[in-house]
């Protein structure tokens, strides 16, 4: 069976199956809602939902996909560290969808200061503009599995976080995160807040921008350029799909169960070594380009697997894309929007 025939059989059976479950008639704030998986939330939020958007558009994946025109969104341009664009974007919604950071290894390493700020700060002005409006029924934290650490395997919402050394700027993002799930669960047990927290990992898919590295590998893989890889390659990832964090989001905004938890999302199927990952997304582009080793001197995470039973039994979820398959529908993306044939 090809990979597009199998997702549109998939789509369309979790399209059936989510229906009673998704959020309706709500008018929704996702923060960072120009990004990769902010506009994903917005594709899928917009059909039966008012969808405000905060973002500085310093990544969009929003307008070229056209989403920015839908009758149901509304772009609001604004930094969430600035209390009063915080407090007018808040007004009158019903769902907050907290998603604005700084993304990617890289660019937290060259701005670990705005990392921090962006996260703790940001965090804060929104959590208390939600629940000083007195209407807020969904607080969603977006945080990151980097808060295991670099060694997590299996790991479960209850296994102990970990952060790396002090002073090293690729822990600033973990750290970061972290502290904004503390924040956001005193909330709860304070105040009865109905906060939630998602700790995603290594989402990948259409409409990917900047870092990553299937985003990374799949476009020069396309353009017939080396894949670079850091390293030996063997630090071990398990890597979800686009649409089954989005099924899984949805979900924390309506399961009743959901308030006051954190949830692992992930697909621990779509387990692979970062080199195995290069040399599948060469052969399903049909790409020669080479693959070459770089050196990497700084801290890195060499384990990376999830336990997703917390999210099974409470939200009734599952990842439904393999990894060939989730690879197959980014591929297909990536030509098309590259216009590369053949």
């Amino acid at each position: 069976k090809r990979p597009a025939k199998r997702s549109k059989t998939r789509i369309a059976c979790a399209a059936m199956s989510m229906a009673n479950v998704e959020l309706r008639d709500a008018h929704v704030l996702i923060t960072g809602g120009a990004g990769f998986i902010g506009s994903h939330l917005v594709e899928r939020l917009c059909q039966h939902n008012r969808v405000r958007v905060l973002d500085i558009m310093r990544r969009d994946a929003l307008r070229p996909a056209g989403l920015h025109d839908h009758k149901n969104v509304e772009l609001v341009v604004g930094d969430v560290l600035d209390p009063v664009a915080v407090q007018k974007a808040v007004k009158d919604t019903d769902v907050v969808i907290h998603l604005a950071s700084i993304a990617g290894v890289d660019t937290v390493m060259r701005m670990p200061t705005q990392t921090m700020r962006v996260s703790l700060l940001g965090t804060a002005f929104l959590l208390d503009a939600a629940h000083a409006g007195g209407r807020c029924r969904r607080f969603l934290d977006f945080s990151t599995s980097e808060v295991f650490g670099r060694y997590a395997y299996q790991v479960s919402e209850l296994d102990a976080t970990t952060v790396g050394a002090v002073g090293e700027a690729r822990w600033t993002y973990a750290v970061s995160k972290l502290a904004t799930e503390h924040l956001a669960m005193t909330y709860h047990r304070q105040f009865g807040f109905p906060a939630v927290s998602v700790r995603p990992f290594n989402i990948y898919g259409p409409r990917q921008i900047g870092e990553g590295a299937v985003h990374h590998f799949i476009v020069r893989a396309l353009k017939g350029e080396p894949l670079h890889i850091h390293n030996d390659g063997s630090q071990i990832r398990a890597w979800c799909y686009i649409d089954d964090i989005i099924d899984a989001t949805l979900l924390t905004l309506s399961v009743p169960e959901a308030s006051g938890q954190a949830f692992n999302i992930g697909n621990p199927r779509s387990t692979v070594t970062v080199y195995h990952l290069a040399k599948l997304v060469k052969e399903l582009c049909k790409s020669s380009s080479p693959i070459e080793f770089v050196r990497w001197d700084h801290p890195d995470v060499e384990l990376r697997v999830p336990s997703v039973g917390k999210a099974r039994e409470l939200l009734k979820w599952e990842p439904r894309f393999d990894l060939e398959e989730g690879l197959g529908a980014t591929i297909a993306w990536y030509r098309q929007k590259l216009g590369i044939t053949g």
